[in-house]
């Protein structure tokens, strides 16, 4: 196949929503459906439910929600689709920003009975922002559900954004008969007794027909009559290329649980969703169709493999075709290095790779050569834009539990810390550890990992704090500082100084007394 081919029948996409509205079961469905798995997993799982492919952590399985982004990839109907599912949770939302930057679309997952929710309002301004393609589902409507009207005008409200009904749904809860394919003029009909078989689709490219009646009832059908009617008058007609411009959202209404709505979900997706874009760089926009390999690293997941204690930078290819076993540039460290070993992903099954192309997310064995962010070419100098970095926000101290452990505890620390959703800092006075994150529930996920994944017991000290500031600029300047705030003094994981200040005033104070330093409240800047 030619290299433009392969470019062109990528989909990359990321599922977000709010925590519980169904976005890892539905990554399941679509995995089932695409052929990818045999046996649909389950989110919150017991003895006899498989567990969901992309919950692979073992704290993912205890707690029924996603805490890190997986990537899976399949082929269907001609496209290669790669999904990255992303968490939910508020506390885990930067590993969800980051992964925004990796993908050229998004389905957005929305609780038919709850509407838009605050983490779906904040991750859906980021799409728009990047001018992202998204496709909206509307999950769950087996159950009691909001109408169905009253719904698309809280999506048009809350997320600004214009949408078209692509599907429709028949009822709701008990009254839920199935969903009707206006894009495909046909019927997908939902049977009670058999929830998890998925039904033959009818087709239907009249609605008014008496087969309607006959299908799904009388009251049932003229219903449904009126409300297309009102679909038609009231959004406007769904031009792909729109859709693709980030000016519509196409809106799908279905049960991920039962099956239902999610085949015309991914027929749908895999017809108008877009091929890997360009991006841009410090330097200039890398567009897809260029020979040369470019790509940057978005994610590093530690200790994927407990058995192996492996490292796993997630690349995203950007351009030309990366070939294992080719030396590439590590543009931030000045090298080439060579890779024996990229994988592939379906949650935590990995296997390796020969090639892959723009729009793939492949594992990169990593000894600590990666940081999120970092780039590779086949020599050319430049770093891509737009991947988000955050100032932790909440502090602890940390503390070995077990002094018999604290090679594991160490190790642990330093290998969770690289993931990028944790900072680690050191006291210059005494040299204690301090964690600083965006969320609380980091702090037990890391606590967690470290007892499970590595064998070292851990305890914290809560520590009142405002912000943690890089300082660069002026040595003298920064000499004093460290002099008579010595005890707000701390050193990152790369050796650089970090002011923590202990309020807004203390800051304030000291923006004011060192002119000639600045103060970064993230840990990417420029010296």
């Amino acid at each position: 196949m030619k290299y433009q081919e392969e470019v062109n029948r990528r989909r990359t996409f990321a599922i977000v929503s709010h925590p519980d509205a169904g976005k890892t079961t539905l990554t399941e469905k679509l995995l089932l459906f695409g052929g990818a798995i045999h046996v649909a997993g389950a989110v919150k799982s017991n003895k006899i439910k498989k567990t969901a492919t992309s919950d692979f952590m073992e704290i993912e399985r205890q707690r029924g929600i996603s805490v890190s982004t997986s990537v899976m990839g399949f082929d269907y109907k001609g496209c290669r689709v790669n999904i990255l599912d992303t968490p939910g949770h508020e506390d885990f939302a930067e590993d969800t920003y980051r992964t925004l930057s990796a993908v050229d679309s998004a389905i957005v997952v929305i609780d038919a009975a709850k509407g838009v929710e605050r983490q779906t309002e904040k991750l859906v301004k980021v799409c728009r922002m990047r001018n992202t393609p998204i496709i909206v589902f509307i999950n769950k409507l087996d159950r009691d559900s909001r109408d169905s009207f009253e719904l698309l005008e809280e999506l048009e409200q809350k997320l600004q954004i214009s949408v078209r009904p692509l599907t429709w749904n028949i009822g709701s809860g008990r009254a839920f008969k199935g969903v009707y394919n206006l894009w495909e003029k046909n019927i997908n009909l939902f049977d009670g007794a058999a929830k998890y078989t998925i039904e033959d689709t009818i087709e239907l490219s009249d609605v008014k027909s008496e087969e309607l009646d006959k299908i799904i009832g009388n009251d049932a059908a003229q219903n449904l009559r009126d409300e297309l009617e009102l679909v038609e008058g009231i959004f406007p007609v769904f031009e792909v290329e729109d859709y693709l411009e980030a000016m519509i959202s196409p809106v799908f209404f279905g049960s991920a649980l039962n099956n239902f709505g999610i085949r015309e979900l991914l027929d749908t997706f895999v017809k108008i969703a877009p091929h890997p874009r360009p991006m841009l760089t410090s330097t200039r926009t890398v567009n897809p169709y260029e020979d040369k390999l470019s790509g940057f690293v978005f994610k590093i997941h530690a200790n994927m493999d407990p058995n192996h204690r492996d490292r796993i930078a997630f690349l995203k290819i950007c351009s030309g075709k990366f070939e294992r076993n080719t030396n590439y540039f590590h543009v931030r460290n000045d090298r080439t290095l060579k890779f024996s070993n990229p994988t592939s992903f379906m949650g935590d099954r990995k296997s390796i790779v020969e090639e892959a192309f723009p729009g793939d997310v492949i594992g990169l064995h990593d000894t600590g050569n990666f940081i999120i962010g970092d780039t590779l070419t086949e020599g050319e100098k430049m770093q891509f834009k737009g991947i988000p970095s955050f100032s932790p926000e909440i502090f602890r101290y940390i503390e070995n539990n077990n002094p018999l452990k604290s090679k594991q505890f160490f190790k642990g620390l330093e290998h969770l810390m690289d993931e990028g959703v944790a900072q680690l800092f050191t006291k210059v006075t005494n040299g204690r550890k301090i964690i600083g994150t965006v969320g609380a529930l980091q702090f037990e996920v890391i606590q967690y990992r470290l007892e499970h994944e590595y064998g070292a017991w851990s305890k914290y000290e809560h520590l009142e704090m405002y912000k943690a500031c890089w300082v660069s600029g002026d040595y003298t300047e920064m000499a004093d500082l460290k002099l008579r705030k010595e005890q707000y003094m701390c050193t990152d994981k790369l050796g650089r100084l970090v002011f923590m200040a202990d309020s807004n005033y203390a800051l304030q104070m000291a923006i004011e007394k060192y002119p000639k330093l600045k103060f970064h409240f993230t840990s990417e800047f420029e010296e």
